[in-house]
């Protein structure tokens, strides 16, 4: 499996993420509260976390389309469901840091 992670600078983060869960609950088991959030597609998974100032990505897919697959719908998905924010997404390859080394 690989893993791959993002951390997205959002003020809106709580909201961006319980868009996300509530659209993909109808395509994959999701799970989530106000803070954290869980989406087991079948191509892969992902593991999202709201802080006040951004939205935290973990993911987890097999290598090449899956991962890009993955990739793809979790950017695609949160563009839109931003509204008016122009949110950037740059993936990392590897586990995202414990959440004390994340911040600045």
């Amino acid at each position: 499996m690989s893993q791959f992670h993002a951390v997205v600078p959002t003020p809106r983060a709580a909201r961006n993420m319980t868009r996300l869960c509530k659209h993909f609950a109808h395509k994959g088991d999701v799970r989530f509260d106000d803070v954290h959030a869980q989406i087991d597609f079948a191509f892969g998974n992902c593991l999202m976390r709201a802080e006040a100032d951004r939205l935290l990505i973990d993911c987890q897919a097999e290598p090449d389309d899956a991962e890009k697959r993955l990739r793809f719908v979790i950017v695609d998905h949160l563009q839109r469901f931003s509204g008016e924010e122009a949110l950037q997404v740059n993936w990392q390859d590897g586990a995202l840091p414990p959440s004390d080394e994340t911040l600045p």
